[in-house]
This record gives C-alpha cells, structure tokens and sequence, in this order.
C-alpha cells in the first residue's frame, strides 16, 4: 500500500532540511536498511536509510531542495506496486497536485546555485555500468556540488564501485589542469585592436583573487558564532599547567596499551575529572532555567576540510582513557569522512578545542551555543619556572577557559580550573 515519506527531523533544532540527493530512482525497488535519500542539514549531511523492503513510486521534491521537516517527501509503495495515476494517488494521499508547468520544488537558499553543465561527451565503449544508480559517499557528494562537478560523470573507486572524495578532488584537479595548459596551436595574428567596453567582473572574482562562494557549513558556522559572540557574555580564565607527570604518564600507558593514547585524550579525561568535582559547570543556560546534566558529555574540535565540527563524547566520566582514545578518533575518521550523524552533534556543556599541535602557545576560543563553556589547550613548552625557591625547566601548557557568564559564575569557573589543572599536575587519578 502507498504511502508518504516525510523529511525526517535529522537534527534535533532543525526546521528544514535539504534534499541532497535521491540515492534510489523512481520506480525502483530497494530493501531494509538500503540509502533511501540524502539529507543536509547546518551541521551535517547523512544517509535516510529505508525501514523495510519496498518501491520508491515518486520523488515529490528534486536533488538540491531545502524542505521543512516533516513535509512529503515521496510516495513509497510495496515490493511489485505500479504507480497508476499518481495525481489521483497523491490526492488520496492528501497531497496538493502542482498545477501544470508549475515546479513542485524549493528554494535552497544556503547554497550558491551550480553552473548549468554543457553536454558531456558519450563515454567511452567499456566504462563501468552503472544501471542509472550511482554510489556515493556523502562528502563526495558535497564536494562534487561545491565544485560543480557533475557525481554522474565521474567514476568511483571506492568499494563496490563508490565514489568517494579522493575521486572529486582528482575530477577538479583534472580540470583545473585543463584550464590552465595553453593551446594547442598559436592564434594567428590579430588584427590592429578595437577599443571595447571592459567586462562586468565575474562574480566568482578576477585576476588578482578568487570568490569561493559560501558552503551550507561554513554559513552555519559564522551564523551561529556571530550569535554566540553577541548574544552570549564571554568571560575568560588563564592557567598554565605543569605537563611533565602527564606526559611521563601517556609513555607508560603507551607503553602497554594496544590503543595509543594522546595528550589530548588525557585532557579530555581531565575534563571530566574537573566536571564531576564541580558540578555546577555542567550546564547550559535555557530561557526558563539553568539545565544542570547528570553525566558529563564533551565536544571535541575536529578540523575538516568542509569546516569546524564537535562531536560529543557521552558519559566520559565512565570511559577510560583509552575508551576516549578510541571514541575520538572514530570520530575524526567520521568527520573526515563525512559519516558524522547530526546526533553526533548535539548535547555537551563544553567543548575541548587543541591547537597546541600548531605550536600555537595559547588563544581564546569562542563558545558554541548553547554549551556554556570552551576550553582552548595550547601547546606544551619548556619555561623556568620558580620551585621552593630555585629556578629549574619545565614543560608546561597554556589554557583559555571562555565561560558563559549566564549559567555559571567566575568563582565557579574558577574552581572548576584549579580542579582541571590539579587533575593535569597529579594524573595518576586519571587512570584511577
């Protein structure tokens, strides 16, 4: 029996969402769990697989469309169901029918639209056979689009014949290549010039720079940190911290571990020491209330090539170091990829942010609403530092904590960084 399928809600604060692309075409038949569709929201693009076994009959909405949630998307149908007459199913459906030469789409409206392609060439006798169903990954497929370069016309090399970034990048690499070589033969001499009126500048630039039109991702991320700056009062905490314990301690657990843990992992762990011991830093401002969590969640920075993105570890209290080892780097392989799910995204009450791997000794980071706290790690250094009187060397690391003035107090940011960095100093209860 035919029914609707509606945009999921992906994101928990999302309204709309954009219709990727169709992974399955109209009229063909997919089983459980295959890729029904495409979805991107501000924070991520995912992968709606299908519940069960069935035909996808009609494609309400066409690639590239911003839609609200919740409204239809598709008709599906059962395994062998014939689409009939659709207009007469859709209005069974309660579904409004387009009058004729009237576009049943939206308008994407954070995205630049893509220069319509000149007819390709036929490929060449003996290219792979795709049956009209093209396998990709979401990051190729963002790539692709942000370069204008059409996913059908490329060739994958991924597992089963899927096409993943490495291909777009040598697509646009090509291309470039191509722009770039001279011609073959030299134009003939030209004739005395004629004055002619100077062009209107392109809107991707000129000679001397190059407009790189914003991405859905890079939008959201000046969107919502303009907000942030504005809206939430920043306060700022310094410490530095004595690392050498901490770095003696991951040589040892390095030593015997299978999974190699990093400075940051035991930082992160340090992070949930400090939220335990003060409590009242887990929280987050809410209109009505201050919302204080019973276990401690953390975001981590990872830099990507499409943008910044903060997955958060859950209930890291619990975890080992090792376990948060694990953890954050699937998720960096994740966000490399383009697998990170938009629930991956959300929750946490602060966010851990290293440059440290830079040389950069220390910066102030900018709090991703509606956490209430960011912690800016730099790198470890040696200085002369003053101990029972006598000046030795030792490593030490510089930290920024921003705090969100609303929902804690700067003697409660305080407490909270001498805990973190008692926790640093003395690592043993790290791993304890």
């Amino acid at each position: 029996m035919a029914e609707l399928f509606r945009m999921p809600a992906v994101a928990a604060d999302a309204a709309t969402a954009v219709l990727s692309a169709w992974q399955v075409a109209e009229g063909a038949s997919f089983t459980k769990d295959d890729a029904l569709v495409s979805i991107e929201t501000d924070k991520a693009e995912v992968d709606v697989s299908a519940e069960r076994d069935g035909v996808l009959l009609k494609a309400l909405y066409e690639a590239g469309v911003e839609i609200e949630v919740g409204d239809p998307i598709a008709v599906l149908g059962t395994l062998g169901e014939q689409t009939g007459d659709i207009d007469a199913l859709l209005a069974e459906l309660g579904v409004g029918v387009a009058a004729p030469g009237e576009a049943r789409q939206a308008v994407r409206r954070d995205v630049p639209e893509e220069p319509v392609a000149q007819p390709a060439a036929a490929p060449a006798s003996g290219g792979p056979d795709r049956g009209g169903r093209i396998f990709s990954s979401p990051l190729a497929r963002r790539l692709a689009r942000e370069a204008g370069v059409g996913i059908e016309t490329l060739t994958g090399t991924g597992p089963g014949g899927r096409v993943v970034r490495r291909d777009v990048e040598a697509a646009v690499a090509a291309r470039r290549s191509q722009a770039t070589q001279p011609p073959a033969t030299p134009a003939p001499p030209a004739a005395a010039p004629v004055p002619q009126a100077a062009a209107p500048a392109s809107p991707a630039g000129t000679g001397d720079h190059e407009d790189i039109p914003h991405t859905r991702m890079r939008r959201a991320i000046a969107r919502r940190l303009t907000e942030s700056k504005q809206h939430t009062p920043h306060f700022y905490l310094r410490a530095t911290c004595a690392v050498d314990e901490l770095l003696a301690l991951r040589q040892r657990i390095n030593a015997v571990s299978p999974v190699k843990v990093s400075v940051n992992d035991l930082l992160i762990k340090a992070v949930a020491t400090a939220h335990t011991q003060v409590p009242e830093m887990n929280a987050v401002w809410q209109p009505e209330a201050v919302r204080r969590f019973r276990s401690v969640d953390v975001s981590v920075a990872i830099a990507t090539e499409t943008g910044l993105v903060t997955p958060v570890l859950r209930g890291i209290e619990n975890l080992s170091v090792s376990a948060i080892a694990t953890r954050t780097r699937a998720f960096a392989e994740q966000a490399r990829s383009g697998a990170l799910r938009p629930a991956d995204l959300e929750g946490g009450s602060i966010t851990v942010s290293n440059l440290g791997m830079y040389g950069v000794e220390e910066f102030a980071a900018i709090i991703n609403p509606p956490q209430a706290a960011i912690l800016a790690i730099g790198a470890a250094r040696d200085e002369a530092v003053v101990r029972d009187g006598a000046v030795t060397a030792e490593k030490v690391l510089g930290v920024v904590l921003s705090v969100d003035h609303r929902p804690v107090d700067g003697a409660v940011a305080a407490r909270w960084l001498a805990a973190f960095t008692e926790a640093v100093q003395d690592p043993v209860r790290l791993v304890v």
